[in-house]
């Protein structure tokens, strides 16, 4: 893989992490761990359509959460199933 598509993979793991106290997490009660909130019922980010994270990869892009990486372990209430 070279060019573009690799460049924004580098990027995307380049990312900072998107911290629990951060005003969007907050929006939308993002947490890093989804076994720790019952509302997310076996959903985490890396099962989510909007997680844009490389499969088995700990953390990623969110399509909501720009410029920030979210944990692939983590959840929020802006879930989506994957279609």
């Amino acid at each position: 893989m070279g060019g573009l598509a690799s460049t924004r993979l580098r990027a995307a793991d380049e990312l900072p992490l998107l911290a629990v106290d951060d005003p969007v997490a907050k929006a939308v009660k993002y947490v890093e761990d989804a076994k720790k909130v019952k509302e997310a019922e076996g959903n985490t980010c890396a099962n989510c359509s909007l997680y844009n994270g490389k499969d088995g990869s700990v953390q990623g892009p969110c399509q909501i959460i720009k410029g920030k990486a979210v944990k692939a372990a983590g959840w929020c209430n802006a879930w989506a199933p994957q279609m």
